[in-house]
């Protein structure tokens, strides 16, 4: 019989959650850095150098890879001879390391977990509580899985009740297009097939955990249905042209990940979960000899890569920029903010909008006109830093409210990531407005560029408030132009078309 102390497992989760915040699995940086060497799209190449420059920064401060710091998801497999010494449930032991984690005074967490989720949808101000799935097994230890996952990747899981007939590969290569660049690929596909609709998506979640070996299985080749599978999947999703932030390239998916289970007859349930540019994910084992706290990787697993923006880089002014100016722009160009900007997510864009309903005014000091909004939740500051990294938020979300936003208050640009939907499109064309995308998965090193941040509206909302930041060169690729061009549409379509010739001369 092993006895398991209530703080080992404390302790052993606040150092999991800790641990993953900043630092990479060691696999997930190696890929990464092969599809980097391997990838001719300049666009791709670019985003994919930015990831790895802000994994090292955090790995090497030890502040979060994205601001997003995730939904916690928890995996246990606990011994049939385990005894627990606590006087708490296991759950509230698990939340209690969640809770310290994302609190932690030297690297605070982002909390974004909301409670009543049909409504009121309050923060718990902790990111409790966490997803816990639980597994009674033989043996006397306690096995643990636990991850972050995002929700910008989170967004984009699906799932299908396919035909026992139906052709899993055609669902998934037709599948990927539709989750746009919201998960920041390139990353990996979780998925799970048969069993039930729950069970498929519960294993296309823990697929997301194992390690990452695509590579060795291509030299050594399939040895069953699920590696053919796995493998079919990888080159033919890969074929899509998506590439890195879907700005089109080589790269789309790093691996394919996928476990089974078998199902009724009547059914082929599939489902399918992205994993993003901030993979975050460990696994210890309790063994009652107390805490089982994470090794740090060797910094020498991580790429020495430099990045600039180039010598065609457009340096711009927010505090001066016109409309007249930003109709200059191109599409897939390069420029360099610096001035102010403001910020805010779709909460606030939700509450902007009720307030204008009402017929009422902004609140005081909150003026848009001629300027520039950046939809960022960000990590609240530790010790000297101004802001805590502020990578970009999927910006689809806003896309309903983009065409109020630029005909009530005169804003006439959006910083995001990912595409932009028609709706948002064609009221950024009738505005002549633009949008522009910083790159998702690289959020400490765009917090560089933040030299000053204050709250200037809905304090009350914490990082989904308002706030005014002031950057200096902070690079930026210009999405959507003012005649409504769109890279997320021109660069995948242009890699994809490359990709197929190439292959039809093979």
């Amino acid at each position: 019989m092993t006895i398991i102390k209530q703080n080992d497992l404390i302790d052993s989760i606040t150092d999991a959650l800790q641990f993953i915040s900043y630092y990479h699995p060691v696999d997930f940086v190696q890929a990464v850095h092969a599809a980097y060497e391997k990838e001719e799209s300049q666009a791709a190449r670019d985003a994919m150098a930015q990831i790895l420059i802000n994994s090292r920064m955090c790995a090497e401060g030890h502040r979060p890879i994205c601001q997003d710091t995730g939904i916690v998801n928890v995996f246990l497999k606990i011994g049939m001879d385990v005894q627990w010494d606590s006087d708490r449930s296991l759950v509230d032991m698990i939340n209690e390391g969640v809770r310290r984690a994302y609190r932690h005074p030297d690297n605070v967490l982002r909390a974004s977990i909301v409670e009543d989720p049909a409504g009121t949808r309050k923060n718990t101000g902790d990111n409790t509580p966490a997803v816990i799935h639980m597994e009674i097994v033989p043996g006397n230890t306690v096995d643990v899985q636990v991850a972050a996952k995002g929700g910008g990747s989170e967004a984009k899981a699906k799932f299908v009740m396919l035909n026992p007939s139906d052709n899993i590969v055609d669902w998934v290569v037709a599948t990927v297009p539709t989750m746009g660049a919201g998960w920041c690929p390139p990353g990996i596909l979780g998925i799970g097939i048969g069993g039930t609709a729950e069970k498929a998506m519960l294993m296309a979640k823990e697929a997301l955990m194992e390690p990452i070996d695509i590579q060795d299985l291509k030299l050594r080749g399939p040895k069953n249905r699920v590696e053919e599978l796995r493998l079919e999947i990888f080159n033919r999703v890969n074929e899509l042209g998506i590439g890195a932030q879907g700005l089109g390239g080589l790269t789309t998916v790093l691996d394919v990940r996928i476990r089974d289970y078998p199902t009724h007859a009547a059914n082929k349930p599939v489902a399918m979960i992205p994993n993003c540019a901030a993979t975050r994910h460990t696994h210890f084992i309790l063994d009652g000899s107390g805490p089982a706290l994470q090794t740090p990787p060797s910094l020498d697993d991580w790429p020495d890569i430099t990045w600039d923006a180039g010598p065609t880089a457009r340096r711009i002014n927010l505090d001066t920029v016109t409309r007249e100016e930003i109709t200059t722009w191109k599409p897939g160009e390069t420029l360099l903010l610096s001035g102010k900007m403001l910020t805010g997510r779709d909460a606030v864009h939700k509450r902007i909008q009720d307030i204008l309903a009402r017929g009422e005014s902004l609140p005081g000091g909150l003026d848009f006109r001629n300027r520039f909004i950046y939809y960022v939740g960000p990590v609240d500051a530790v010790r000297n830093e101004v802001v805590g990294p502020a990578g970009p938020t999927t910006a689809t979300r806003m896309d309903k409210f983009t065409g109020l936003m630029l005909s009530k208050t005169g804003l006439i640009g959006m910083v995001g990531k990912a595409e932009r939907g028609p709706v948002a499109i064609e009221a950024i064309k009738q505005h002549k407005a633009v949008y522009l995308i910083a790159i998702g998965g690289a959020a400490y090193l765009v917090s560089r560029a933040i030299t000053h941040a204050r709250v200037v509206a809905f304090a009350e909302m914490g990082m989904e408030a308002i706030h005014e930041f002031v950057v200096k060169d902070m690079p930026v690729t210009v999405a959507v132009d003012v005649n409504g061009t769109s890279v997320h549409q021109t660069g995948p379509a242009r890699w994809q078309e490359i990709i197929l010739q190439r292959k039809g001369r093979q």
